[in-house]
């Protein structure tokens, strides 16, 4: 794929040509990834730059032990936020002209990496196109208003209403995930989320134009609202003709540089942000209680794995075995679907890389020396999950202890913080890291992120991370997991979905999330009476809402770690 990349900057007379992740639909999962088809990677985020003499892989901190292990032959790794390509060429002090597919790149993406460091040449590059899929027809459904708590016909009624005060007279909603919040569609697209590729035309008028594959949608037309009409995905410049004048609005971080100037050539583009981002984050009484249910069976799963797992540490476990033995668990509630994200099981060193993928070649026994780090969810009828344990099978050294009980004290501190006082994921963040960092330690990933109702597993515009400055409210669901890694050691993790609710004017974070806490890797001495009594109420919490699911056994492992 490099050779043939090099190629196409030959063909094009250019210096090179950059490669994101992504596809069409500006996804973090799905079923292309061009960065593994180009550089091995199998990251969810980031991206390559492909020159005449040398090729760079520019990947956060979660992924540059794993970018370094995948890549790090025929790539050099480049962590951002540190380092951008607009960094390379401005110490170079060279004018190269860089390709890029117009379909695949933002304008504001390829600001942020390149910032006017070079000239960007839009490149029509079939490389990718070339690589047969299999064509996937699956049907899109419509789930009922009982599941979502919101009809489609509200929800557009207020997004109308919205556009109308902002003087926009038509919507590009370039986002899949949000087309099927706001129709209460979802599809089979994604390998993860329940995600229908699409996009629509909402117009002030109610009018909606629906861009999609025409096969997917068969079975739900004449369950769609009766304004609504179908068109192909390839025939949106057709529809753009079509439209009467007035002002725009798109996205800034999902529609396309093509679809941007066809867009550009007949109307003024008012607006850059969706505001469906911020509308679906603000989950309602209906979402919530879904959420609790799914987490409830969730929590039965993984617990019931936990306490297996440490009474079968010898028995020549390995990390994919043990995949397959928690989805197993999560397979026998008729609710469940299928993983929320490929799971996370890296034992000893292979904890220590952020999101780890196994695989036959990386594939270890779990040894009882290790520690384990198990990041998984699930996508059940209705809800979306996703939970990380560190789990031990031997006494620990008091080093481990004292970080682990480190990551513990910035998890509690996420789980009882004044969201009143604190307002903002910035300042979150901040008390999260508070233990490590008075001894000058720290974790490369933010603490938390948004999660979707029966959507995906990573949703903004909200999170708990160091650059995210949206104020927090009733209803939103966002991760609280802190972190230590010790590069070929081992990897700590405790991550719990939570959401805000608001008792006598106060907002605070309430635990979804149920499943026990590894109580072998805490050091009490260092926790305060407040810390403690929040241990000691979670795992009551647990036992009240899992223990009804357990066998005998298993309820008397669970009481002794209260």
């Amino acid at each position: 794929m490099i050779n043939q990349i090099k190629k196409l900057i030959i063909s094009n007379n250019i210096d090179g040509y950059v490669v994101p992740k992504n596809d069409e639909y500006f996804t973090e999962y799905s079923i292309r990834n061009n960065l593994e088809d180009v550089a091995k990677f199998t990251g969810s985020a980031g991206f390559a730059l492909i020159l005449k003499d040398k090729n760079y892989l520019f990947v956060d901190g979660r992924y540059t032990i794993q970018a370094q292990k995948q890549s790090g032959k025929n790539f050099k790794i480049c962590e951002i936020p540190f380092v951008w390509p607009k960094d390379i060429f401005k110490k170079n002090k060279v004018n190269l002209n860089i390709g890029f597919d117009p379909k695949l790149f933002t304008y504001s993406t390829l600001s942020k990496y390149f910032n006017n460091s070079c000239s960007l040449i839009p490149v029509n590059n079939e490389i990718f196109k070339n690589i047969k899929l299999k064509k996937n027809i699956s049907q899109f459904y419509i789930l009922d208003k009982r599941i979502t708590g919101q009809s489609s016909d509200i929800k557009i009624k207020n997004l109308i209403q919205f556009i109308k005060k902002e003087k926009i007279k038509h919507i590009f909603i370039s986002a899949s995930e949000n087309v099927c919040w706001l129709l209460n569609l979802r599809g089979k697209d994604l390998p993860n989320s329940p995600v229908a590729n699409c996009k629509i035309i909402l117009s002030d008028n109610g009018k909606i134009y629906f861009f999609t594959d025409l096969d997917k949608i068969k079975r739900i037309k004449n369950k769609l609202k009766n304004n609504i009409v179908f068109v192909d995905e390839n025939k949106i410049f057709e529809t753009l003709n079509k439209l009467a004048p007035g002002n725009f609005s798109i996205d800034h971080q999902t529609c396309s540089i093509f679809y941007q100037e066809l867009i550009n050539v007949k109307f003024k583009i008012k607006r850059f942000e969706d505001p469906i981002y911020k509308l679906k984050s603000i989950k309602n009484y209906t979402e919530i209680k879904n959420m609790e249910d799914a987490h409830i069976e969730d929590g039965v799963a993984l617990t019931k794995f936990i306490y297996w797992i440490k009474n079968n540490i010898k028995s020549n476990l390995t990390e994919l075995s043990i995949e397959k033995k928690l989805e197993n668990f999560r397979k026998k509630n008729k609710n469940y679907i299928y993983p929320s994200f490929t799971t996370i099981a890296g034992s000893g060193p292979n904890g220590a890389i952020i999101h780890y993928r196994s695989n036959k070649n990386t594939n270890r026994k779990i040894l009882e020396k290790d520690l384990l780090l198990v990041d998984s969810g699930g996508q059940y009828k209705w809800g979306t999950t996703d939970v990380t344990r560190t789990i031990c099978f031997s006494k620990p050294n008091s080093k481990i202890k004292e970080l682990y009980t480190r990551v513990l004290k910035g998890h509690i501190a996420v789980a009882l913080s004044n969201i009143n006082k604190e307002k903002t994921g910035h300042n979150i963040d901040n008390l999260a890291r508070k233990s490590l960092r008075s001894i000058g330690l720290d974790f490369k990933h933010g603490t938390g992120h948004g999660v979707g109702f029966f959507l995906n597993v990573h949703e903004g515009p909200q999170s708990i991370s160091k650059n995210n400055f949206v104020k927090l409210q009733e209803g939103m669901i966002v991760s609280n997991e802190p972190g230590y890694y010790l590069e070929n050691k081992f990897g700590i993790r405790i991550e719990n979905l939570v959401y805000i609710k608001k008792t006598n004017s106060k907002l605070r974070f309430k635990n979804l999330t149920l499943a026990p806490l590894e109580t072998d890797l805490i050091d009490n001495k260092m926790l305060t009476k407040s810390e403690k009594d929040y241990l000691l109420n979670y795992h009551l919490e647990v036992y009240a809402k899992i223990s009804p699911y357990l066998n005998i056994r298993e309820k008397k492992w669970l009481v002794d770690l209260i």
